[in-house]
């Protein structure tokens, strides 16, 4: 099975201007001179090798969309943030703009930074598409329509090409779609959220965002660690610092770097997947908290085998 990330940014897309683009160019710079390079050197290798990722690339800078690998015409979305965009042009590419395709969506909740990218997926404007949503909320169909209706957007829903229909999922509920079992489970978050898990082949994928995790009752809270329990791959919320989750931030709707560990490490996940990153961080300091995490993970009791941070084109095969 392969996961892909298309945006992991939570509550708006990140800001990348020229003063981040000229951190980076001085960073390399800094790095180039202590390395000695001259008109010899191999750059591509002195970039692969030398420059942190936090210099020669980026963690990106759209909202949350990832895509679960399905079978022929069928493809497995979850969440329509700005990531969806990148996502649906990569798959006209791919089928060079033939119709027939069949888009699953599956929906963790309607909050503006997972659905604001749907009116920009140009599959959805071509006839002979078919686009499904899944989700525990009734209003996925509403939503979507009004962000599409006057002064929003310019082109209203029932202008678009593609056929659509709408399941409602409830928690705890298990389905299968393109040759993946998917189970369905209610999170904590304002307006309420669902977590998705995805088995195909003998591996599994779970989509855990927007979910709060309280420190005092979150390993103690079974039901998670049956629903991550032994994940190939876990893409959790871990959008603040432990120090933010339970001070300024409480009960905003997110988890922290430290639960994500703790939680995934009880469930014996083999990788962790830090996702819906606070958008004022650069790649620098995103860079650190995964250090950070990663540091802390060595003193923790319970700890996931690997750790690593979501980026917008990040592919993995387990």
């Amino acid at each position: 099975m392969r996961v892909c990330i298309w945006g992991a940014r939570g509550s708006l897309s990140a800001t990348f201007n020229a003063e981040r683009a000229r951190a980076k160019v001085k960073a390399a710079l800094e790095i180039a001179v202590e390395k000695g390079i001259d008109s010899t050197t191999d750059l591509d290798e002195f970039i692969d090798n030398e420059l942190p990722f936090s210099v020669r690339g980026s963690y990106g800078t759209n909202t949350p969309c990832i895509q679960v690998e399905g079978e022929g015409d069928d493809y497995i979305i979850c969440d329509c943030g700005t990531g969806l965009r990148d996502l649906g042009n990569r798959v006209m590419s791919e089928r060079q703009g033939a119709p027939g395709a069949h888009f699953h969506i599956f929906m963790s909740h309607l909050h503006w930074d997972h659905v604001q990218g749907f009116p920009f997926f140009v599959p959805a404007y071509i006839p002979g598409n078919r686009i499904s949503f899944y989700g525990g909320h009734p209003g996925i169909e509403k939503v979507l329509r009004e962000q599409q209706s006057e002064p929003c957007f310019p082109v209203h829903f029932d202008n678009l090409g593609a056929e659509f229909d709408f399941i409602r999922l409830k928690s705890g509920q298990k389905l299968d779609v393109a040759g993946v079992s998917i189970e369905i489970k209610a999170q904590y978050h304002p307006g309420g959220s669902f977590g998705y898990r995805f088995e195909k082949g003998g591996k599994s994928a779970v989509y855990s965002t927007d979910c709060e995790h309280k420190s005092a009752t979150a390993l103690a809270d079974k039901g998670f660690v049956e629903f991550f329990n032994e994940a190939d791959l876990l893409i959790m919320d871990a959008q603040y610092s432990f120090a933010e989750a339970n001070s300024i931030k409480e009960d905003w709707g997110h988890s922290n770097n430290i639960i994500a560990v703790e939680l995934s490490g009880m469930a014996k996940v083999k990788t962790l997947c830090l996702f819906h990153q606070e958008p004022v961080l650069d790649d620098f300091q995103l860079q650190k908290f995964l250090e950070d995490t990663k540091e802390f993970s060595q003193l923790a009791e319970y700890r996931p085998e690997n750790i690593i941070m979501a980026q917008d084109g990040l592919c993995i095969d387990l």
